[in-house]
């Protein structure tokens, strides 16, 4: 159980119960695997079950403390932008039977991971400072600046990782690799134009800038389909539209809706996911702001109040949930 003291009232009320290490069983499962943020269930009639939980990682490292709401955040925006862009390209996603739950096809994963960037940031802009103007075999422009925008979104493939850390990787090296064909990375690359474009076109009408994200794809029956999640803030970050210009103008820092402000801190403690590295001290005050960012992002993208849970237990609620989903289904 978690205590959350608020500054405007200094009184002390009891929230759900983060998800950390928690580990949960259900009716069916014939596969258990755990992610670094979600734990995923096969269930014995192929589908797939992903409990998002609340932890949070960073440079491949999952952090030691949990984000309060973050994988309720996380799983709900997921499954309303995944909605969003269904007729684009066939999804994964079947329901969501609670807040924290996604239930899906199995597919067979490509193991590729399919950035796209429409402005210089994160780590294009660090290998950029650092002299690159080479980034997964796109030639970067002279003269830009951080966080400027591309004259074109660019396609900076990478390679998911089982273990460790996810690489950057050419489509003269995934073909030259036989990781896929030419074909389906061509319609790999056709469907990650059309979703960044219908994300930054969502964005835009919220009055954010979807800077970049990635997009992970599979096969089921033949058929190509989009994984995961989608246009979250841990997998896409966002800047503010209004003063975005002026505040490029004037060379200032660009406030972001993202993960990236959690890099950074860590950055700034010295921390960058390399052996002997320790992750700087997480305050109850730091873990508070994270998870208001989660939801401002959600609120602001959606248009929609978030709704926090009122029962404590979260992992009973969790399994109720799906035991009465499953009956029902």
């Amino acid at each position: 159980m978690m205590t959350i003291l608020h500054p405007r009232s200094m009184m002390m009320t009891t929230a759900p119960e983060p998800l950390f290490d928690q580990r949960m069983h259900f009716s069916g499962e014939q596969e258990f695997y755990r992610g670094k943020v979600r734990d995923v269930h096969t269930l014995n009639d192929g589908r797939l079950l992903m409990v998002a939980s609340d932890r949070i990682s960073a440079f491949d490292v999952v952090l030691p403390r949990p984000i309060p709401f973050k994988g309720q955040v996380l799983n709900q925006l997921a499954g309303h932008m995944l909605n969003a862009v269904s007729e684009l390209v066939p999804i994964w996603l079947e329901a969501t039977p609670d807040p924290n739950v996604a239930v899906g096809k199995c597919c067979e994963p490509i193991r590729l991971e399919m950035v796209i960037r429409g402005h210089l940031t994160g780590h294009a802009w660090r290998t950029y400072r650092d002299g690159g103007r080479m980034l997964c075999g796109v030639p970067l422009p002279e003269g830009m600046r951080e966080h400027d925008a591309f004259d074109a979104p660019i396609i900076t493939p990478a390679t998911k990782a089982e273990e460790g850390h996810d690489e950057d990787i050419s489509e003269a090296q995934i073909l030259s690799s036989g990781l896929v064909d030419e074909k389906l990375y061509q319609e790999m690359a056709r469907v990650t134009r059309a979703l960044f474009a219908r994300g930054q076109a969502m964005a835009s009408s919220r009055g954010l800038i979807l800077v970049d994200t990635k997009y992970e794809f599979g096969m089921y029956e033949g058929q190509l389909m989009l994984m995961d999640e989608v246009h979250t803030p841990d997998s896409s970050r966002y800047f503010h539209a209004e003063g975005f210009e002026d505040r490029q103008s004037r060379g200032e820092q660009q406030p972001q809706l993202s993960k990236e402000f959690v890099r950074e801190w860590l950055i700034s403690g010295g921390f960058m996911g390399r052996d002997g590295d320790e992750v700087p001290e997480m305050t109850d005050a730091f873990l508070a702001e994270v998870s208001q960012r989660y939801i401002a992002l959600y609120e602001q993208m959606t248009g929609m109040p978030f709704s926090k849970p009122e029962e404590v237990d979260t992992a009973s609620r969790i399994k109720r949930n799906i035991e009465n989903w499953r009956r029902a289904h």
